[in-house]
């Protein structure tokens, strides 16, 4: 029978407890064994300090520490075969963290949507500014590095940038109607070129035949199909590769049409490689980018759409690369085991938790009664914040009457620190209460993909 070993503090033993046997009712087959170390609170153990108490494996053959547990999972010696692993954060996610565990489908890194980020107005900024921009992109997950031109105007300085990019093992694309300035970034190393319609399509014959390169064909107007099949038509007979953007359009001007024609262009042309430009919904709609980005994204996916031109520049779009880059491989596991896009990943669940687990009323009684020291513990509990040490039990939504009344009992005994650190975690209380996340004293509040980790600021104190 495998048997799991869980490593707890004296506090978190009755909730450990209890959250287990629950567990147990459900799986059967789970056996488990408790191992309250001498210590009050479990998250500020380290593995160093495990591996020196823990005596035995009570023959089990895995040991789950707590999540908070600070440290290399190898300095905690175990027998052969019997492994070691953090739990999650709070106890009360082990029945998700076991339950779902075996069934869930990882984000492993596949997908099969290319994303070309845009470098907006890249003339009007240095070549340390766009190799900066580009690396940013390239870290979020930018597959082709895209130099948007300016209108008007021809940027002689564009063969010298694609240069340094390619330097960097960069691929470059350029995003400009000027015949001069695609000629220069092709000679510069660029492989794809956005765009060409009627207009300027017999210019690509040379491209392709000089520098190999590829373009992006669009319509003459968005509406005018008519007109990208003669453009892919004539690059078709021409050998010249080739996507098809039919162009998406805002909302408001014409957004659910658009859809329609790339299911058009798609059914028309069932082999032929598209892309889609998602910048003129997420930069021209007020709304955070993650959500629309997975919609387009799961439409990509299904329309077999393999490429996205997305940029970052308007505030709320900051993070759209990365974004996308989650989202073109949540899709695709989505759409290759064929399930429900759910409980695959959390990095695109950003202003609230998947999920809540407040401590209960019990919970909370339980630990007040427990308590020995004049360490301040917060919680967030039926929409209160509680703070509680062995002398002070205190609750209440404004954080600034809950610190009065916390200063007319405890005053001599709050000194800057603390009161600095009181109010660091009230406030994160209080946008977790706002916003409906999950609050975890002295714990980063989790933002998905943007969550910045941050070092324990738990402040002790004596007696």
């Amino acid at each position: 029978m495998h048997r799991t070993l869980f490593v707890t503090g004296k506090l978190a033993e009755q909730s450990l407890r209890t959250t287990l046997a629950e567990l147990q009712k459900q799986q059967q087959s789970f056996e488990y064994h408790i191992e309250v170390l001498p210590i009050t609170v479990a998250a500020l153990m380290t593995t160093d300090w495990i591996g020196k108490k823990l005596k035995s494996t009570h023959g089990c053959a895995e040991i789950i520490i707590p999540g908070l547990c600070r440290g290399e999972l190898a300095a905690i010696p175990t027998p052969p075969g019997v492994n070691v692993r953090r739990g999650p954060k709070d106890l009360r996610e082990i029945p998700t963290f076991f339950g779902s565990q075996a069934k869930k489908i990882a984000i492993d890194g596949s997908h099969s949507i290319e994303i070309l980020a845009e470098i907006n107005h890249a003339p009007d900024l240095g070549v340390a500014e766009i190799v900066r921009i580009a690396e940013h992109y390239r870290t979020s997950g930018a597959d082709i590095i895209d130099l948007g031109c300016n209108p008007q105007s021809t940027w002689h300085e564009i063969r010298i940038v694609v240069q340094e990019l390619c330097s960097r093992d960069m691929q470059v694309s350029v995003d400009s109607f000027n015949p001069t300035e695609v000629e220069l970034a092709l000679q510069g190393g660029a492989k794809l070129v956005l765009s060409v319609n009627q207009s300027n399509c017999h210019l690509a014959q040379a491209w392709h035949d000089q520098y190999g390169a590829e373009v992006v064909a669009i319509p003459d107007q968005p509406s005018d199909l008519d007109s990208l099949r003669r453009t892919a038509e004539f690059l078709d007979q021409a050998g010249i590769s080739h996507r098809l953007d039919p162009i998406l359009e805002p909302i408001g001007f014409g957004f659910a049409a658009s859809l329609g024609r790339y299911l058009q262009i798609r059914q028309e042309f069932p082999h032929a490689p598209m892309m889609m430009g998602v910048g003129n919904l997420t930069e021209l709609t007020d709304v955070d980018s993650a959500g629309i980005n997975v919609l387009l994204a799961g439409f990509c996916q299904e329309q077999q759409i393999q490429s996205v031109l997305l940029t970052e520049v308007i505030n709320w779009c900051r993070s759209a690369v990365a974004e996308f880059h989650v989202a073109r491989q949540l899709v695709h596991q989505a759409h290759v085991h064929h399930t429900i896009p759910k409980n695959i990943t959390g990095d695109l669940v950003m202003l609230r938790d998947p999920r809540l687990f407040p401590p209960s009323a019990e919970e909370i009684k339980q630990l007040a009664e427990r308590l020995t020291d004049r360490n301040y513990r917060i919680f967030l509990e039926n929409n209160e914040i509680i703070i509680m040490n062995r002398h002070v039990f205190l609750r209440g939504t404004d954080p600034f009457a809950i610190f009065r009344d916390l200063m007319a009992i405890e005053g001599p005994h709050i000194d800057q620190e603390h009161a600095f650190y009181l109010g660091y975690e009230f406030a994160k209380a209080v946008t977790a209460q706002t916003l409906g996340k999950n609050y975890y004293q002295d714990q980063a509040l989790r933002w998905g993909l943007l969550t910045v980790e941050e070092p324990s600021h738990y402040v002790p104190r004596e007696g």
